[in-house]
């Protein structure tokens, strides 16, 4: 069956009466949607955009616990976030993995490596783990030969978590659908429907094709659609309370930036924490942390400052290298759904979650991916009292489905692979290695995935667009220069037939695509972007660097 006969199908179902009506198709949509399921209930997620169109798959792709917010004091929230950290890496390998983190500490940081080393005491204790050590600077060094020594005062090893967030969206949510959830993507909630002053329901638009507008009734409806929550809470009169911040990262390739584990760096100019990792075979540099004014409906895109604030780090802490604009691969942007509270700095705002009732209408936004089967979980208890009988899954179920990678099937792709592939496409796995033709199960030069993986999602993973497919199925759109263009032939001759696309619709889409991400996965013209080393100078211009032993790196308590 072809994804628009599939959706027809949907649609014509849409009218029948639902427990719950799921509003948004990000990581904590598809945690509501699979606890949903478990308990049960007859469950409908409406997306207006793509499955993980939004924060959902831009973000620092880190499952942490959050050091930065154990700083700030907010020890339950790292409480829970570690704990959930180590359950997401048993229950999910090859999709949540385990990642060494190296945090360095210069002479002049604020806070201090003395302030981190207690940080870490604590991350560990709430873990139930210890899984630090501290290194001087000469033993940091030489373990990091790559990073620059001037002023460098030592610096632990801990670890936290990655995923790939999109599969690990794509995951949970088709194992939603496998457990009896419905997910329609494209389908923008436009209204919500009210009789006696409560939510019973959503007017659907379908935004992928006819136009059609669908009415959907529910015991409870859930606006789970992030940083647009104001939205939805607009129509019952409730006050605005979002404040939207854009975090911006740049890719390059681990040739010309070359990283095993990920680094905890504080940014040369203004201190704030940010990272560099491998990820998918490249170095992902982050994040930035700005007020986002723009139109929420136009797709965010770094900004020649953010480039500038960016590459000043990267140049500061690794100097060696010679890293220029030509070395990226591409950036991403994404919009944080972020509870205002009316801090001067963005940063310094709680990322802890939010759950409102209003007129009948659960909003639930803020939060970590990390801890989405949490959130998950509270809105589905201020659910419950909307529904009668609704008794609460139990605590202590899987998040994600157990995985056996035995079997003759499994014995096609290289043992390295195996793993990967059981931890990104879950009880799928097995059909996409089955449906490969012959040389799909080779990876696509300059990445880590698949040409199988181009024709599974193609098949089976509710793509619409082609930015669908080769922005959050398998993100070569990130990882390969130019957003793949290369390749793209080959790609139409993998997927064209599967989409059930003809050729003017392969055309328009591709043109589409390649406009997309010259312009939102791109960077600005250099002409534009300012001179990061400038932005340096003058800040080492108002520099002081403290007692010049503290670079010999003596452990602190």
């Amino acid at each position: 069956m072809s994804s628009s006969q599939a959706r027809a199908e949907m649609w014509a179902r849409l009218s029948q009466s639902w427990d719950l009506i799921v509003v948004g198709g990000g990581i904590t949509g598809a945690g509501i949607l699979r606890e949903a399921t478990r308990a049960g209930l007859k469950a409908l997620l409406v997306e207006q955009k793509d499955i993980a169109w939004g924060t959902s798959s831009r973000s620092s792709k880190l499952v942490h616990g959050g050091l930065r917010y154990l700083a700030q004091g907010h020890v339950l929230l790292t409480y829970h976030a570690v704990r959930e950290r180590e359950r997401l890496i048993r229950e999910g390998p090859g999709l949540v993995d385990r990642l060494d983190f190296m945090l360095a500490s210069y002479v002049g940081d604020r806070p201090s490596i003395w302030i981190f080393g207690v940080g870490l005491l604590a991350y560990d204790l709430l873990a139930g783990c210890w899984d630090h050590e501290y290194h001087g600077a000469k033993q940091f060094g030489e373990q990091v030969p790559q990073l620059d020594r001037y002023g460098l005062a030592g610096g632990f090893r801990y670890h936290d978590a990655q995923t790939d967030d999109s599969r690990l969206v794509l995951r949970v949510m088709r194992e939603a659908v496998e457990a009896g959830g419905t997910v329609l993507t494209y389908a923008p909630a436009t209204e919500v429907i009210q009789e006696n002053g409560q939510v019973v329901g959503v007017r659907v638009r379908d935004a992928a094709g006819s136009g059609q507008v669908a009415e959907c009734r529910a015991r409870v409806v859930i606006n789970a659609t992030g940083v647009w929550a104001d939205q939805l809470r607009r129509q019952v009169k409730a006050p605005p309370r979002m404040r939207p911040l854009r975090g911006s990262h740049l890719i390059f390739s681990a040739e010309r930036l070359p990283v095993k584990e990920a680094f905890t760096l504080q940014h040369p100019i203004d201190h704030r924490v940010m990272f560099v990792f491998p990820w998918e075979g490249m170095t992902v540099v982050g994040t930035t942390d700005l007020d986002h004014d723009l139109p929420l409906d136009q797709e965010p895109s770094i900004s020649a400052q953010e480039v500038a604030y960016l590459m000043a780090a990267v140049e500061a802490r690794f100097p060696t290298l010679g890293i220029t604009l030509d070395d990226i691969i591409s950036s991403y942007s994404g919009v944080r759904p972020v509870v205002n509270s009316g801090k001067s700095d963005p940063s310094k705002e709680t990322r802890d979650h939010v759950v409102w009732e209003e007129n009948g209408l659960i909003t639930v936004t803020g939060g970590k991916l990390t801890t989405f089967r949490l959130i998950a979980r509270d809105a589905l208890k201020a659910a419950g009292q909307r529904l009668p009988g609704f008794k609460m899954p139990k605590h202590n179920q899987p998040l994600l489905n157990r995985m056996d990678i035995s079997g003759s099937v499994w014995e096609r792709v290289p043992e390295e692979e195996r793993r990967r592939l059981a931890g990104k496409y879950g009880a799928d796995a097995l059909a996409l290695i089955e449906a490969a033709v012959p040389g799909e199960l080779e990876r696509i030069p300059g990445s880590n995935v698949l040409w199988a993986e181009l024709r599974w999602a193609a098949r089976s993973e509710w793509v619409v667009h082609l930015d669908d497919l080769l922005l959050r199925r398998v993100r070569l759109g990130l990882l390969v220069p130019a957003g793949a263009q290369a390749f793209l032939p080959r790609i139409r001759s993998i997927c064209q037939a599967e989409l059930g696309w003809d050729d003017a619709r392969w055309q328009r889409e591709e043109g589409d695509y390649l406009e997309r991400w010259r312009k939102h996965y791109s960077i600005p013209e250099a002409s534009l972007i300012p001179d990061w080393r400038v932005m340096l100078a003058q800040s080492k211009a108002t520099w002081k660097p403290r007692a010049p032993e503290l670079a010999a790196g003596s452990a602190p308590a």
